[in-house]
């Protein structure tokens, strides 16, 4: 009996930022009736995260890409519209550029206390934020099948991703700081591998019985199976400001997911290839985005970055057609004419330094950016 076609339904959730609109800084103690008021406005699509200076909206489960811009253009707009009655204002970028994360407080919750205990420093610095995108892959097995051999593209959508330079005021030489600090906590990092989803399931339960995690939502890999819904959940990627780049690599993703099933199907396969080789990929998105290329496993040499999404997007038109987002996809393009969000905030200080401001004028004016970044679209 084969394999029906997944769902390949849509999730998305993005964390942001919350600043001062005065001070440009995080916001270390925002208003008691905050979320209160954003869930009036969005309903329980929109959450409390880790610190109190962080929130994160979900779409619903969208059948396709378009449904799922619609959702974020909501959420969005609804957080932005909220924390502006209280002189706030979100960013969709993976750290900011001056705060420190000493100074954030995290919010009271029976998980989150659990985890500040249990990972102590390690938890505190979390003052980052990520962007999920969820999959409906229905199948156990291929969920599992399609995971292995999806690890090898992580590193190229992180490099599409990247809104994380900035770290203490100081430019940090990466484009994705963020996973610097992730990787400090375990269970994180290019996912493991599994031959059966019955292999998946022991690994999961020997740390279940050994009392180390409550379920497989405390395992935080660069893609998972989530341990909520039948999905893929692909977790590499920073949180993109530009709404038209979440859309663009939503789609990318799912349009690469498909054409894996699809070569499946064909008795075919993307090749494997040892995570030591997919991490030095993953190093190099973080470090350069796409300035300085990717390793082309196949031919065992670095690649321009264009080249490479040249041939990932000839792999995929027939999956773009198929889910209806060639538009959406070609959103991509985009990004490497003008940069990801980390190129845009690192060019605006650059900038507002060779105009005469000072290091904190410089850094607020990236804040600035970040906002007005973070509404465009919505």
């Amino acid at each position: 009996m084969g394999i029906k076609e997944p769902s390949f339904t849509l999730g998305i959730e993005e964390e942001y930022l919350l600043v001062d609109k005065e001070t440009r800084g995080l916001v270390i103690d925002p208003p008691e009736t905050l979320m209160a008021e954003a869930k009036v406005k969005c309903g329980e699509q929109v959450t409390a995260e880790l610190l109190r200076s962080q929130i994160e909206v979900g779409t619903k489960v969208s059948a396709n890409i378009q449904e799922a811009h619609e959702d974020l253009v909501r959420l969005r707009s609804g957080v932005i519209e909220v924390a502006a009655n209280h002189g706030l204002a979100p960013i969709a970028a993976s750290t900011h550029p001056f705060s420190a994360w000493m100074s954030q407080k995290h919010t009271e919750k029976d998980r989150y206390d659990q985890l500040t205990s249990e990972m102590q420093g390690a938890a505190r610095r979390l003052v980052i934020c990520g962007m999920h995108v969820h999959v409906g892959i229905d199948d156990d097995e291929l969920r599992i099948d399609l995971m292995n051999q999806m690890s090898y593209f992580l590193p190229h959508l992180l490099a599409l991703s990247c809104s994380s330079p900035f770290w203490l005021g100081r430019d940090t030489g990466l484009k994705s700081y963020r996973l610097t600090i992730f990787d400090a906590l375990p269970r994180t990092g290019i996912p493991e591998r599994f031959a059966s989803w019955a292999e998946y399931q022991r690994h999961i339960g020997i740390l279940q019985e050994a009392g180390l995690i409550e379920d497989a939502t405390r395992i935080w890999w660069d893609l998972r199976p989530s341990g909520r819904y039948p999905t893929l959940e692909t977790r590499v990627m920073d949180v993109c400001t530009r709404l038209d780049d979440t859309v663009a690599l939503a789609s990318l993703l799912a349009c690469v997911l498909r054409m894996l099933w699809r070569l499946r199907m064909r008795n075919q396969r993307w090749r494997l290839y040892t995570p030591m080789l997919i991490r030095e990929n993953r190093w190099r998105a973080m470090r350069y985005s796409f300035d300085e290329g990717l390793i082309d496993l196949a031919k065992g040499m670095v690649v321009p970055f264009d080249i490479l999404l040249e041939e990932l997007l000839s792999l995929i038109a027939e999956d773009a057609r198929a889910l209806g987002c060639e538009k959406e996809v070609k959103g991509v393009h985009d990004i490497l004419t003008r940069g990801t969000s980390a190129h845009r905030q690192l060019r605006d200080y650059e900038l507002e330094r060779a105009s005469g401001a000072n290091d904190e004028e410089a850094l607020r004016a990236v804040v600035d950016t970040l906002i007005t970044d973070t509404a465009e679209g919505v």
